[in-house]
């Protein structure tokens, strides 16, 4: 077997909107950033030199086109990244509650990552992958039976 990628993640790929300060006008200010958990770690592998792929959906919109270009030059493959004309990016907001903890406001309605279908998943690349990463966003997938992109991997 031929390995393509040392880890393979599936999941969400989205904007987050971090706070950058106030306006002149008292207005808060959100700076945008590449989000997702799954695409983190594989930036992290990938600074490590292992070969990486992710697999996800972001919209045919301005942010799918940073996140595509984020991905790119972290050196992570995105043959399986799908860009839909059809749903947005997803974004989230988030804010510092006064303990330091990170509260997160979602924009989904739905959101592309949440539209992911098997039939667009070149399955191949599961088969040529050493480790196969699994992020929360199956918790919300919708017409997606996750044992079929799951179990047929787990030997």
């Amino acid at each position: 077997m031929r390995i393509k990628a040392d880890i393979t993640a599936l999941g969400e790929l989205l904007i987050d909107f971090t706070p950058a300060g106030v306006s002149q006008q008292g207005m808060r200010l959100f700076e945008q950033n590449p989000g997702g958990a799954p695409a983190n770690m594989l930036a992290t592998a990938a600074k490590f030199g292992l070969k990486t792929a992710f697999i996800g959906k972001v919209g045919r919109d301005m942010h799918g086109d940073f996140l595509r270009e984020t991905l790119v030059k972290a050196a992570i493959n995105t043959e399986n990244l799908i860009q839909d004309d059809r749903y947005f990016t997803t974004l989230a907001f988030v804010s510092l509650k006064e303990n330091g903890e990170r509260e997160f406001s979602f924009s989904r309605k739905p959101g592309a990552d949440t539209q992911l279908c098997m039939k667009e998943v070149d399955k191949s690349i599961l088969e040529n992958t050493r480790v196969f990463h699994v992020g929360n966003i199956l918790r919300v997938l919708h017409n997606y039976d996750t044992k079929n992109i799951i179990y047929p991997y787990t030997k």
